[in-house]
Order: C-alpha cells, then structure tokens, then sequence
C-alpha cells in the first residue's frame, strides 16, 4: 500500500501559525527579546500593579492557620500550618494608597490567623472590560486572562490609631467603596472591629506572558515611590484610553529587569 503525504492547505498553518501561544519557557519567565514587544521596566510594572489596586476594592487575602491552639478556636486538629485564602474589602486610601486599607473584624479568620502571628498575602488579578467596551486588539491572547496581569502583596497587618482615622478620614475613604460595609464598622454591636493597613513589604507581579511582561519580585522602595500622577495616567489593556502595544510616558524610570 502505498502512503501518501498528508497536505495541509497553506491557509490553516498560516492561521495555526498566528493563533499559537507562546513557547512554555516564555509564559512563566522573562526570556531574551525575541519579537516586537517590550517588557515593561520594574517601575512601569509598579505603576500598573498600583493602577490595579486602584481601581479595584475586592481581593483574596492569604494567611496561614497557627500550628497551636486549634482544637480550642473550633478548628480540625490538623489544620495547623494549612494555608487559607477569602475574600476581603479594601480600599487604597490616602496617605496609604501603597498599603491596602482594612476594616480588621476580629472574628474574622485572616484577622485570627494574622493575630496568631500569620504574614498576610493579598492577591488581585486584572478582570479586563467587556467586549463590548474594550477597544480591539491585533494580538489574539491580549485579552486572554492567562496573559493579563496579577500581583500579590506580601506584609502584616498594622493598625490605624484613632488619630490617623480621623485625620485622613479613613472611615469615609473606606466607606465610599464599600457603603455596605457600615455595620462592620469600629464601634457596632454586631463584631469587635478596628481600621488597618495591609503594611507591604514585598510585592510579587506576574504582568502576563514573559515575551511580553514582567515576571518577578518589585522592589518596596519601588512600589512605594510611585506617584498617583503616574497611577492615574496609565491604562490597562481595554481601559478606555489604552492603545495595543503602548504604555503612557509619564516620567518613567529606566530600569534593567
């Protein structure tokens, strides 16, 4: 019997060709520039895992159940040392627009568990707009969520003394994103509660494919000296303003990655 080669019609492997992810070795790394794009500096990552926290409120935060005591907090006997993740409130409220603002509630497992002497982690990744508003793209996996960016910040919990409430008006900030959240508040008859800060003190991105973004560790200094000027002036992919390819300049730093 005679074989004969399987031909494939030039269009398809043109279309496969276009449509193909990147290489493995690319998605979770930074590899040597290989194509048009350009990976963002550590600071141009910086302004947009800030722009992120900006426009967000909600995000999962990490602690890790104590290894003593677990029987008497009505917890499994082997839960010790196991990690948690849940959803929380936050608000990136000024003086601290760079440590996440929080309505600790004592009862609260990440509040028990930061007590107890847990770090805490909170995780946000970019949910991009709907189709219908974002403007289109020339690349087929930018609006892919394997490719859009997440980071998470890494710190303990510090609590707000009364006279830093009051002076920046932390309830109010709070409030604004969260108006549910009033019967919560320090002060109510339902839970023992108390204004904090997520205190940040490392900070991992993942800014999507690494042809394209920056993967790894942003300095705290670096998290820290982004202005609100630059926060406010970028865009990410599909806000309005945003353009393929483009970041906005607005006095970025030159780094090496």
């Amino acid at each position: 019997m005679v074989h004969f080669p399987t031909l494939v019609p030039f269009f398809l492997v043109s279309f496969a060709a276009a449509n193909t992810p990147p290489a493995l070795q690319y998605i979770f790394s930074n590899p040597p520039s290989i194509n048009d794009f350009r990976i963002p500096s550590v600071h141009e990552s910086a302004v947009l895992a800030r722009r992120m926290l900006h426009l967000s409120s909600i995000a999962t935060v990490s602690t890790v159940f104590p290894a003593h005591d677990a029987i008497s907090a009505n917890r499994p006997s082997n839960i010790g040392g196991s990690p948690i993740g849940l959803m929380e409130y936050y608000a990136a409220c000024p003086p601290y627009q760079s440590d996440p603002t929080i309505l600790a509630i004592s009862i609260a497992t990440a509040i028990k568990n930061a007590a107890a002497g847990s770090n805490v982690t909170l995780s946000l990744r970019y949910h991009v707009p709907p189709p219908s508003t974002r403007p289109p793209a020339k690349d087929p996996y930018t609006y892919s969520a394997a490719n859009l960016p997440r980071f998470s910040l890494i710190g303990h919990i510090g609590a707000l003394s009364s006279v830093e409430v009051r002076a920046h008006n932390i309830s109010g900030c709070f409030l604004e994103r969260h108006p549910d959240a009033k019967p919560w508040t320090p002060g109510n008859d339902i839970h023992e509660s108390y204004w904090a800060r997520l205190v940040v003190k490392e900070i991992y991105w993942f800014g999507g494919f690494g042809d394209r973004a920056y993967i790894g560790w942003i300095p705290e200094r670096v998290w820290r000296n982004v202005s609100m000027q630059e926060v406010e002036a970028v865009r990410l992919p599909g806000e309005e303003g945003w353009r393929q390819g483009e970041l906005m300049e607005v006095g970025w730093e030159t780094e090496e990655i």
